[in-house]
């Protein structure tokens, strides 16, 4: 039987500028794909759902979280990189059960949802076993998102006499690829998310990048994160390598040089920037949003961590947009266009924008629906501007992924009690010795 939904009377908001935004419009979502857009549509037999004073959009696109660490929340406010690593990483990435990596990416991919994420890329560098990567897998499961797995390296220690510069991706990737995503088709898919040139040696870059290509897998890289430097040419040393290509995502990329930029920009790599911990953490590179866009790329939006992050979509939007206003010299951006790299432009640099980062009838019903009428965004004049300036997770309605309805009302449909407690356990655990 088909199933059918019609979003009826929403002011309908499209930054993927091939169609204008209808300040009132019906939306028909068929067997989870949008059907049809018009001002008026009819649909016999199909659920209603009444949007008169809400905004409907396309779902956000969170292209890098290391959701695992949902359960180190906000304890790194005052972190630099450094303490980054040394803490949230090996310290307690040594002590993380499957079982935590369950709990912490389950309540990480719920809070997504929450806030209008409908697409989330896991960078999960927490492979220290195979049962690791199938807990979060589980959990991305469970939650309904769409999601990419990203497999990443594992924070164990190391055999005698292994340099970790020279160490090579997990091959448990092959598994999953062989085993648990024999199709692209899936909700949730998998990606390489590999160590690359500025965190192991060049050799080893090589081999996870033939890796992953090998198994048909689109790559997402730290690279250039760092503050500028001689040091800071991981691109150059790609670029040399022959490396770069239009299935990598380079992480960051601050600190890169213009020509690292322009290499990127040249072999079809996208970037994924994260404003809030870029600007935050000491070590990492501010956002130079200007220098990418001069270059000729595109930026997607990514949370990174809630070790020292909000767990939205708004917050990444609205510093970006800030921080990229307030100098007069740089390329001209409007809150349309940052609205634009948290959905379309995070759908083409996960692969997925054939299915997904725009309300186009033919793709995927990825849709977030927001009360317009709420005290801290009425009246709305321009949509784009108010979401990125003035929305927040509490003025979130609906969200449906795939034309499921996963948030309804305000309120997730999903056991949230019970993903709080299993945080809470995990939190126990791995900060309190148990």
């Amino acid at each position: 039987m088909t199933q059918r939904t019609l979003i009826r009377g929403g002011w309908i908001v499209r930054p993927d500028e091939r169609a204008a935004d209808l300040p009132r419009g019906d939306l028909l979502i068929e067997n989870g794909a949008i059907a049809a857009i018009a001002p008026v549509l009819e649909a016999d037999g199909a659920e209603v759902l009444d949007a008169a004073g809400m905004l409907v959009l396309p779902g956000f696109v969170d292209t890098h979280r290391h959701t695992w660490q949902t359960t180190l929340r906000h304890r790194g406010g005052d972190w630099s990189l450094q303490d980054y690593v040394t803490q949230a990483l090996f310290a307690t990435g040594r002590r993380t059960r499957p079982e935590d990596v369950y709990a912490g990416t389950l309540l990480g991919a719920l809070s997504a949802i929450d806030s209008g994420i409908t697409t989330l890329l896991d960078w999960s560098h927490i492979q220290n076993t195979p049962a690791h990567a199938d807990a979060a897998i589980a959990a991305l499961t469970e939650s309904g998102l769409r999601a990419i797995f990203g497999h990443g390296p594992a924070f164990t220690e190391l055999p005698p006499g292994v340099d970790p510069a020279g160490r090579r991706h997990p091959a448990d990737i092959r598994r999953l690829r062989r085993e648990r995503f024999t199709s692209d088709d899936g909700l949730v898919t998998l990606a390489m998310a590999a160590s690359g040139p500025d965190f192991s040696s060049d050799a080893a870059t090589v081999d996870d990048f033939g890796l992953a290509r090998e198994l048909g897998l689109r790559i997402t890289v730290h690279v250039g994160g760092g503050e500028p430097g001689p040091e800071n040419r991981g691109i150059e040393r790609m670029h040399a390598a022959r490396l770069l290509g239009p299935d990598i995502t380079a992480v960051h990329a601050a600190g890169a040089t213009d020509e690292g930029l322009r290499l990127l920009a040249d072999h079809g790599v996208t970037v994924s920037v994260s404003p809030q911990i870029e600007l935050g953490m000491s070590g990492l590179a501010a956002p130079t949003l200007g220098r990418m866009l001069a270059a000729g790329l595109t930026a997607s939006l990514s949370v990174d961590s809630e070790t020292a992050a909000a767990s939205d979509m708004f917050t990444p939007m609205r510093t970006a947009f800030a921080m990229h206003r307030r100098d007069a010299r740089l390329p001209a951006v409007s809150a349309r266009d940052v609205l634009r790299w948290a959905t379309l432009e995070g759908a083409r640099a996960t692969g997925l924008d054939r299915r997904t980062g725009s309300l186009t009838p033919g793709k995927a019903a990825d849709i977030v629906l927001l009360r317009a009428t709420d005290v801290n965004l009425a009246p709305v004049s321009s949509p784009a501007d108010a979401i990125v300036l003035a929305a927040h997770p509490g003025n979130v309605d609906t969200v449906f992924v795939a034309g499921r309805v996963l948030k309804r009302g305000g309120r997730l449909v999903a056991d949230v009690e019970r993903a709080r407690l299993l945080v809470r356990a995990s939190h126990e655990h791995v900060l309190g010795g148990g």
